[in-house]
């Protein structure tokens, strides 16, 4: 048996995170061609590499199927209903960051806050006869976030393309979406609220408080960590 590290399979994330390990005495490389899912682990003994995508690693650290894995903050929390009791945080990464934010149109002239969010919500729908539609892609966290700051009268709905576009497309009254720079939201004609930070996410390494482990995994997951710190 061997320690199972999970990290994202393409794109930024996947080098610049091979990059983060290499900076650290570890090289990550993947076996074979893109459409391979095995890597390979030098600098250490006792680590496999295996490729996912971000979405999926933290189930697979929830369900013990790996014992380590980066991903960004804003999916252990929405994927992870107590993500506290089944993954533990290591160590962010310093990249991958960007806000989960909520936003409006930019001509919304009256609405800055939550408060007025809520006051628009109730207001459009006695005009409407229908709640506010809300896209997104992070049901849970926006539901918990606009619950706490008492905002009613809306209805989140499903965003599986570009989040930003469902206020051009009038499939959805505002947003709640990640950011990093706030340009695509501008270039849309839309607004962050002033209060409408939910979340501050990055690229993290987060370790499995379920996995479970063979002869030597912890003596190899004790001498990774003091490599990696």
């Amino acid at each position: 048996m061997s320690l199972k590290l999970g990290v994202p399979s393409k794109g930024r994330l996947m080098e610049k995170t091979f990059s983060w390990f290499e900076k650290r005495g570890i090289t990550l490389s993947r076996s074979g061609s893109d459409r391979e899912y095995a890597g390979k682990v030098e600098g250490i003994d006792g680590v496999s590499l295996i490729l996912l995508s971000a979405g999926e690693i933290p189930r697979e650290l929830a369900a013990g199927r790996i014992h380590l894995g980066v991903t960004g903050t804003d999916l252990v929390h929405e994927k992870l209903p107590r993500w506290e009791q089944q993954v533990e945080e290591v160590s962010p990464l310093g990249f991958g960051k960007a806000d989960l934010i909520v936003a409006t149109p930019a001509c919304w002239v009256d609405v800055e806050t939550l408060d007025d969010l809520d006051a628009a919500a109730a207001a459009f729908r006695k005009t409407h006869g229908h709640r506010l539609r809300i896209a997104t892609k992070y049901h849970r966290l926006v539901r918990e976030f606009l619950t706490d700051a008492g905002v009613a009268d809306y209805t989140l709905v499903d965003s599986q393309g570009a989040t930003e576009g469902t206020v051009v497309n009038e499939t959805a009254e505002a947003i709640a979406d990640i950011t990093s720079t706030g340009e695509t939201l501008r270039a849309n004609h839309l607004k962050i609220l002033s209060d409408g930070l939910i979340l501050q996410s990055q690229a993290t390494l987060w370790r499995s408080r379920v996995a479970s482990y063979g002869t030597g995994d912890k003596e190899v997951l004790s001498d990774l960590l003091d490599r990696l710190s």
